[in-house]
């Protein structure tokens, strides 16, 4: 009993491990060795529109394969985050695996927290790293919005449970009514959800003129087919939702999309997109808290301080934000509660400019944060989103570039 209460002193007891320490490099750090993705293409016209999403996660595993020039043999487990398919996608994750050239021997699973599916699979792999379950592994997201996104993707749920608990009768609440509720319940105005919108789209023609993303986007061949069915292949390297001459003045002539009397519109809201990004995998740590599910939006401005925190830092210190912009209102919001400059907030724009593709964002966000960094010569960044159903989720990485 006393050694057995020694053992576990030891375990509370402070640790020299600087594993994963800011500043700090140490042989037990979780290391990216590669954060590559697709381009990201409108749903239903874009040039992913006719591509399952194993072909485009086939793609960019080839993409990390090649970069790299890993023995794929060596990778012992792939985390893939997507939210839409049916059975959870574990087939096609599976068979994009094989197909890209990984041995049978190495296992793969995929994970559903909505939203944050791509970062939670990243986390996953680098916390499986860190407590020696495997050396070597994917944390990656997919997901085809042209395929699976649509009332059928939702399942069936419980009237008995949403007419006695009105927080879970709030998890039913759509996500444009909850960009509602935000915007009125913080009073974030209709100019500054279009100022913040259009802004997105100025720094991410920015971003493609300058050509900031190659160095994150692996160029995929693509089958399209046209309204007469003529298929042609086509080359899919760039963000086809991203619009030139995007103003505050032009969006404030769209409608609201899901309250006559609302504030949130098909332009200040982040688009339906087709995308894959595999990271594979060093990151600090990282943090998922709830919220109030009608106010989900609200998720980053109460997951970041918890993991910034954690990583022993304050907001000030980190160099670029990547907060995901499902909505205008919810990320204005966040990163005035924050009280972040607007210089460090998605540098490239974000979701509102080239979508958001549910399970991959969380993936798709280290793929955009990496090079950045290393473009500006920064060290650390933090990727956040809200989560569908009332949750936030951030993570807090170092660049070694």
């Amino acid at each position: 009993m006393a050694s057995r209460l020694q053992q576990v002193s030891s375990h509370l007891a402070p640790s020299d491990n600087v594993a994963n320490k800011v500043g700090v490099k140490s042989p037990e750090d979780v290391v990216i060795v590669s954060a590559l993705r697709s381009a990201i293409t409108r749903a239903r016209k874009g040039g992913f529109k006719d591509t399952l999403p194993e072909e485009i996660l086939s793609g960019v595993f080839q993409g990390v394969l090649k970069q790299t020039k890993i023995d794929p043999s060596l990778v012992n487990d792939i985390a893939v985050g997507n939210v839409l398919p049916a059975g959870g996608g574990a087939t096609n994750a599976r068979m994009a695996a094989l197909h890209a050239g990984f041995p049978d021997t190495t296992s793969v699973n995929t994970v559903n927290r909505q939203c944050s599916s791509g970062l939670q699979a990243v986390v996953q792999i680098a916390t499986a790293i860190q407590t020696g379950l495997i050396e070597v592994g994917i944390g990656a997201g997919v997901e085809s919005m042209t395929k699976n996104y649509g009332a059928g993707a939702m399942s069936a749920t419980s009237e008995k449970i949403a007419d006695s608990c009105p927080a879970a009768a709030d998890c039913l609440v759509p996500m444009g009514i909850t960009s509602e509720n935000v915007a009125a319940e913080y009073k974030v105005d209709r100019q500054k959800q279009d100022a913040f919108a259009a802004s997105s789209h100025t720094k991410a023609v920015e971003a493609q003129k300058n050509g900031w993303f190659k160095e994150e986007i692996v160029p995929l061949e693509a089958v399209v087919e046209d309204k007469e069915g003529n298929e042609k292949t086509v080359v899919v390297d760039r963000d086809d939702g991203v619009r030139p001459g995007t103003s505050a003045e032009s969006l404030a002539k769209l409608r609201p999309a899901f309250d006559e009397q609302g504030t949130t519109t098909a332009g200040n809201a982040s688009q339906v997109s087709d995308v894959g990004s595999p990271i594979l995998g060093k990151y600090i740590t990282s943090a998922v808290v709830g919220v109030p599910p009608r106010i989900m939006g609200v998720g980053p401005a109460y997951a970041i301080p918890v993991a910034v925190e954690r990583a022993g830092l304050k907001l000030e210190d980190i160099d670029i934000y990547e907060i995901n912009e499902a909505f205008a209102s919810q990320a204005v919001y966040s990163v005035e509660k924050l009280g972040v400059p607007l210089e460090k907030v998605n540098p490239k724009g974000g979701a509102i400019a080239f979508g958001h593709p549910l399970g991959c964002t969380g993936a798709r966000q280290i793929a955009t944060l990496m090079p950045e960094l290393k473009r500006q010569g920064k060290k650390l960044g933090v990727t956040s989103m809200c989560i569908g159903s009332g949750m936030g989720m951030a993570a807090v990485f170092e660049s070694e570039q």
